[in-house]
């Protein structure tokens, strides 16, 4: 292959690497890729952060170098040639609402999306030669759009030409590639021995097979994709918590039966009660005896005492009443 027809395309996204044409610059040479290369080091842009951006990424082309005339209805017709179109998006100017020249299609599927990919590219709408493109926005890694110096394609008249893209990418280097410095700012080096041809296009990324995203596809635009999240979110709450449910019902159960096995098959819980009761007073009865068997003399002293204590008791009642007795004969000639 000539070196002047071998060519490489970028992977991930690097402001300093987008304005080379060969993709082995270490420094900027104007002043909006210092500016996206502050972006990209600081991480001031968000990619996934702009509401408008809505559906799968994996089904979105990105169309560029509209007319102005282009409409939103037109647009739709042209693309509805390639595949199922199910949302349509013309940038507009915020403040006149004239077209930008680019627009986003949404296709039913990955699959149509990329028959777009294909066919659509360099083809006339409005008498105007419309380049296509995936959504770099948000599936090229360090992604800096041209509003802060970065994007990819650009005028020769103005300058800022940007190297990568499918329209305009890089070409494989004449001179030595410096390997070390690319390697501290974080640029890849060209894939040196596996270059393409400019006749080959380059493929959009894949989606990760059993990946959550596929998912989504298939659930429509960002609303439905909030409504599916949602419902997928309250359907796993409530299997957790019907498992925790089932969880505590059957600790219950096992510990009832647990506790039931503590008794005999022929015996009732009352049952068991008077025996425990039976079983503390022997108990006790136990540890008296073995008390009066450690000191007989002092059981035998107790016990006397315990006997002159009724005696005392049985001797004072006979007083008592002799007294009363003797009270009622010495008063009775008074009434």
């Amino acid at each position: 292959m000539s070196s002047i027809n071998s060519v490489f395309y970028a992977d991930s996204y690097h402001p300093i690497q987008a304005g080379s044409i060969d993709g082995t610059d270490i420094a900027p040479h104007d002043n909006a890729i210092y500016r996206a290369h502050l972006c990209s080091s600081f991480g001031l842009y968000d990619p996934h952060g702009d509401p408008k951006v809505i559906g799968d990424p994996y089904c979105i082309l990105f169309v560029g170098r509209l007319s102005h005339f282009t409409t939103e209805d037109t647009l739709h017709q042209a693309m509805s040639k390639y595949g199922r179109v199910k949302n349509l998006r013309l940038v507009r100017h915020i403040v006149t609402g004239a077209s930008r020249g680019y627009a986003f299609v949404e296709f039913e599927t990955e699959k149509e999306m990329r028959r777009a990919y294909q066919d659509a590219h360099h083809s006339f709408l409005d008498d105007s030669e419309i380049i296509v493109d995936y959504n770099r926005q948000q599936l090229m890694q360090g992604w800096i759009p041209r509003r802060l110096g970065g994007g990819l394609g650009g005028k020769k008249e103005s300058g800022q030409l940007r190297f990568g893209g499918r329209e305009r990418p890089f070409r494989a280097p004449l001179r030595p590639i410096p390997f070390d410095e690319l390697k501290k700012l974080g640029i890849p080096p060209p894939p040196v021995g596996r270059y393409m041809s400019r006749s080959q296009v380059p493929s959009p990324p894949r989606r990760e097979k059993h990946s959550v995203s596929q998912e989504i596809c298939s659930h429509g635009s960002s609303k439905d994709q909030g409504d599916y999240i949602h419902r997928r979110s309250s359907i796993e709450q409530k299997a957790g918590m019907e498992e925790e449910y089932h969880y505590r019902q059957s600790s219950n159960r096992k510990s009832s039966v647990e506790k039931d096995d503590k008794y005999s098959s022929y015996e009732t819980r009352e049952d068991h009660r008077q025996k425990n009761l039976r079983d503390r007073d022997h108990r006790s009865h136990q540890r008296r005896s073995t008390d009066e068997d450690r000191d007989p003399k002092r059981s035998k002293r107790h016990s006397r005492d315990r006997k002159d204590r009724t005696h005392d008791e049985h001797k004072s009642k006979k007083q008592r009443y002799e007294e009363r007795q003797s009270f009622s004969r010495d008063n009775g000639s008074d009434y």
